[in-house]
């Protein structure tokens, strides 16, 4: 046990650690998010009505993964200066979106009117905000470093934006949006260094915010009280939420093997959706559960670990916070699908069936994995050794190295270290 938990350290210890741990729990989760939407959407997708084939929502899964490659390499090679400088457009364009997705551009369907159809396909511009926000949302900050002792300015311009941001998310409606909106603002604020009383008071008002929304709307007040007396109509609005809980049981500790499951023939909608990690207990059992839950453990600790290791401001809150937001989706989704927490629909990242998710979780992990390439240990190696075979490969450039200009205290959580070396760019 002692030659494993040396041989672990010493291969943590190696200068590209970091985005080696990243790739792997990337094509991890991935591979894991094929097979098991295969086995979801094999018995659903066959409509003889339609034509549909037995693998139509397989395919298109796998042409969803294989354009999230692409946006994946885009944003592991594109140069973080580079990254930074497009967050403001990005941010523009998400808002921009948002509002054209509530006029007739947009798609209703559900009673909401999130999406917009381009060939067949829809898209949710919710993805790229979270994304581009978490981006601004940090260059913001770094910008105003010398101001962030006043709560005013560590305040404003992030958490009004994100108010506006939650008032087009909502006008959807989406609760389970505005929540992940919610999540990235949190952790760019928390991250930046606010004080923790100001955080807990922050954190509260969220609460109560989100409390008052999720108690707006009649079908989500019907969730909320589904979710509290589970068992006394599991035919109603706890249907999905007692399906998933029967499937979790029948799955036992081994499983009962791909493809056996009875959650995928119409007895749990949206398994391939909302409720996947319900099959994955039912077909991979509990062993399958905790292996899907270390994976995501995994991506917590190696985004924390890239964002401890950079000195530089952006790059640790960037890192911080989409590694937030990972972990947040999943703890979500993981959390209503075995009933600790009420249905909100937020997917289970990389491995739920989705189309815009997927592109924009692809760019999150390239992004991240960007950032463990610019640890100052992973510039001195790759400037001396060279990229090695897998970025000859891939064409990877050595990441500019970063110089720091001047020093400033930051308190910082999770392990991030107290001094954060600031460039302005």
């Amino acid at each position: 046990m002692s030659a494993v938990r040396e041989g672990l350290v010493g291969w943590l210890t190696r200068p590209l650690a970091s985005f080696h741990l990243v790739l792997a729990l990337t094509g991890i989760l991935v591979v894991m998010g094929l097979v098991m939407v295969l086995s979801a959407s094999s018995v659903s997708s066959y409509d003889p009505r339609t034509g549909g084939g037995q693998y139509s929502l397989f395919f298109k899964h796998i042409t969803y993964v294989g354009l999230g490659a692409a946006v994946f390499w885009l944003a592991l090679r594109m140069p973080i200066a580079k990254i930074r400088g497009l967050a403001g457009k990005a941010m523009a364009l998400s808002a921009g979106l948002l509002v054209a997705v509530l006029t007739p551009l947009g798609s209703t369907g559900g009673g909401a009117q999130r999406w917009f159809v381009i060939a067949g396909q829809s898209v949710q511009p919710i993805e790229l905000a979270k994304l581009a926000l978490a981006l601004w949302g940090a260059h913001v900050l770094v910008a105003k470093h010398h101001l962030l002792h006043k709560w005013r300015h560590l305040m404003v311009p992030v958490v009004p934006v994100t108010l506006v941001l939650f008032a087009l998310v909502m006008a959807q409606p989406n609760l389970s949006g505005t929540i992940t909106l919610g999540i990235v603002m949190l952790g760019l604020l928390w991250f930046a260094g606010i004080p923790a009383r100001l955080f807990a008071a922050l954190l509260v008002g969220a609460a109560a915010g989100f409390t008052v929304l999720a108690l707006s709307a009649g079908y989500r007040t019907a969730r909320v009280l589904s979710f509290l007396s589970a068992s006394s109509d599991p035919s109603a609005d706890a249907y999905q939420t007692t399906q998933a809980l029967y499937a979790l049981a029948d799955g036992g500790f081994f499983g009962r093997g791909l493809g056996r499951g009875s959650a995928n023939w119409g007895y749990l909608p949206g398994v391939q959706n909302d409720f996947i990690f319900a099959l994955i207990g039912e077909e991979l059992g509990f062993v399958g559960c905790v292996f899907v839950i270390a994976l995501y453990a995994g991506v917590a600790i190696a985004g924390m670990r890239i964002a401890r290791r950079n000195l530089d401001p952006w790059i640790r809150i960037v890192a911080g916070t989409l590694t937030l937001l990972v972990v947040a989706q999943a703890a979500i989704n993981i959390g209503y699908v075995v009933g600790l927490l009420p249905v909100t629909g937020v997917t289970l990242p990389l491995v739920s069936y989705g189309g815009s998710s997927i592109l924009a979780t692809m760019a999150l992990f390239g992004i991240l994995a960007n950032c463990a390439r610019n640890e100052p240990q992973a510039v001195a190696a790759l400037r001396h050794h060279g990229p090695g075979k897998f970025g000859v490969l891939l064409r990877l450039p050595a990441p500019v190295p970063y110089a720091p200009r001047r020093r400033h205290l930051n308190r910082t959580s999770v392990g991030l270290k107290a001094v954060a070396l600031v460039k302005d760019r």
